[in-house]
């Protein structure tokens, strides 16, 4: 109940803030409304006045919350403040579109997680499984961003080759492009996760009881699979969050008429209530996509969820740490190397003589379409991502410490569903689209980790023996906290969060790829693309140097990851060896 309780308070307090959108937002809104439905009129506080009293908008933030609130149990969604129009039809058939994509989507993900874990499953059910071996290209590819792999897909296979259609909807080729760029990253994230637990799955007596007595494999893979498919659950109740609510890019690179692109359009014209009503059904689609899936897993497990009597699958040991350093060494070098060599160049220089040229000695990653150097471009934009991702990333670290501490767990939970684009729409409508708007909404929704991680730790070293033994000593809460709780806390978070800036830098970049995050003509790679994408048959080149950065980023993140991760588990391991005697 408590449980329940939590959650509930949680959702109630981000859509009191959906609610409060048009309270929120810096500009007011009778303007906007004057200027897309009476652009002839003055402004005169007399119209404005009038405007707030015939749109509700004249009362303070509660009326306006009752007023929204009471609109939704009615059904009513509200106008639109451009077109005068309800928003609940189109709404409702934007959410349609979505749906059939994310259906789309998932089909993809569910078969490439089936095809990564395939080969395991066979093994296993044979009793020739020495490990998982989904591998680090499926941590890779689950660590790359849709709107990345959307803008390639479509440069390659829709632009260049012309296999596919590069926009619209309605036709089954036309969802083939979006679900790929989509099912792509889930699957591979759901294939690692299920690759990493069939082994553990395989090695419980059960399953060599079973293969004792003769139980056929496949049967014995049935089985397997039942048992490690409840852990992957609640991670692909997220993955159907992030296919919805993460679609926005997708669908506006696509045109797809869906609930993202929509969402999209209404924050950059501040249509506030087109937003709050996108948002909030996004937001509802990921609280019933993670009850579904907690149901599934209780249904799953069956009389085990009441009684405990499964214990948790302990994941098999990383690939060794050595090979995945070095493979980080070397994007790590790279990545410095062309951040280093576009620093020495102008990114705001403009040769008109230059216009989309092909690489060459004066411009080694050609131009763009108004004669700037990409590789400049890339520099500078490489230096102002990694910089605002540390600062977000040190500010996500200071609130997941004090939250973790704390123990907020429905919060962080609630959050932690949460995509970081559909925070970056909701502070787009009430701050507009800017660099500063952009690192606030990653900030808002990438703290959730870190505070998890804080309480799990905080929760390890409070039943430590040495924090008992204090205090029977009777040492004080300050002291515990200071002296024993916080050195084996913040030490393994801060770890997670430097590990974590890559990720935040894609997340930035994804903002800057939607027009959310830094203006232009500022050199940032999320906007790079966006800019060069109408240009990507004449000059692939401006769409694939912009991409292969961000993938390089992703692949430094995942490996840098791994070969850490490897580390201290190496490292754990020869301490608990030195400690034990024998």
């Amino acid at each position: 109940m408590r449980y329940v309780a939590g959650r509930l308070c949680a959702l109630v307090a981000v859509v009191a803030v959906i609610g409060l959108l048009p309270w929120l937002t810096r500009t007011d809104p009778a303007l906007t409304i004057l200027h897309a439905r009476y652009a002839d009129r003055p402004p005169t506080p007399a119209v404005l006045d009038a405007i707030r009293a015939q749109t509700g908008l004249d009362g303070g933030p509660a009326h306006v919350l009752g007023e929204w609130a009471a609109g939704i149990f009615r059904g009513d969604l509200g106008r639109s403040w451009v077109s005068d129009a309800p928003v609940a039809p189109d709404v409702v058939s934007a959410a349609g579109t979505s749906l059939a994509l994310m259906g789309c989507s998932l089909v993809v993900a569910v078969l490439l997680a089936a095809a990564l874990s395939a080969g395991t499953l066979r093994r296993g059910a044979r009793r020739r499984i020495t490990g998982a071996k989904a591998g680090v290209t499926a941590a890779v590819l689950a660590a790359l961003p849709e709107f990345l792999l959307a803008a390639v897909l479509a440069t390659v296979l829709a632009v260049q080759l012309g296999w596919f259609p590069a926009v619209g909807w309605g036709g089954a080729g036309q969802a083939v492009l979006p679900a790929v760029a989509m099912g792509v990253p889930a699957g591979a994230l759901l294939g690692r996760l299920l690759d990493d637990a069939l082994p553990a799955a395989f090695a419980e007596p059960w399953a060599r009881a079973a293969t004792a007595g003769g139980v056929p494999p496949a049967r014995i893979a049935a089985h397997a699979l039942r048992r490690a498919l409840p852990g992957l659950l609640p991670q692909l109740g997220l993955v159907v969050v992030g296919l919805t609510g993460g679609a926005v890019a997708v669908e506006t690179l696509f045109s797809i008429p869906g609930l993202g692109g929509t969402a999209l359009s209404a924050a950059l014209a501040q249509d506030l209530p087109v937003l709050q009503a996108c948002v909030l059904v996004l937001l509802l689609l990921g609280v019933a996509a993670a009850l579904a899936a907690r149901l599934a897993s209780r249904v799953l497990l069956g009389p085990a969820a009441r009684d405990g009597a499964l214990p948790a699958l302990v994941a098999p040991p990383l690939p060794a740490s050595r090979a995945l350093g070095r493979c980080a060494a070397v994007l790590a070098l790279l990545f410095v190397a062309v951040a280093v060599a576009g620093l020495l160049r102008d990114p705001l220089h403009v040769d008109a003589a230059a216009r989309l040229a092909a690489p060459s000695g004066a411009h080694p990653f050609g131009t763009d379409s108004l004669g700037r150097d990409i590789l400049a471009r890339l520099g500078h934009g490489a230096a102002r991502t990694v910089l605002t991702a540390v600062a977000v990333s040190a500010a996500t670290l200071l609130i997941g410490l004090v939250v973790g501490l704390l123990r907020g767990a429905a919060l962080t939970e609630t959050v932690n569903a949460l995509p970081a684009i559909l925070s970056g729409l909701v502070v787009a409508g009430i701050a507009g689209p800017g660099a500063w708007g952009a690192a606030l909404a990653v900030t808002a929704v990438s703290w959730s980790p870190l505070a998890a991680h804080t309480t799990a730790l905080y929760e390890q070293e409070r039943a430590a023996p040495h924090v008992a033994a204090a205090r029977s000593l009777g040492a004080g809460r300050l002291h515990l906290l200071r002296g024993h709780l916080l050195p084996g806390v913040v030490p393994p978070v801060v770890r997670h969060a430097v590990l974590r800036v890559p990720a935040v830098a894609l997340a930035l970049a994804s903002l800057g790829f939607l027009g959310l995050g830094t203006p232009a003509p500022a050199p940032e790679w999320g906007r790079m693309l966006s800019e060069n994408m109408p240009y990507a048959e004449r000059a692939p080149w401006s769409v694939l140097a912009p991409a292969a950065a961000l993938m390089v980023l992703g692949a430094l993140a995942v490996l840098t990851a791994a070969a850490v991760r490897g580390r201290g588990r190496a490292a754990r391991l020869v301490h608990l060896a030195e400690a034990d005697p024998r």
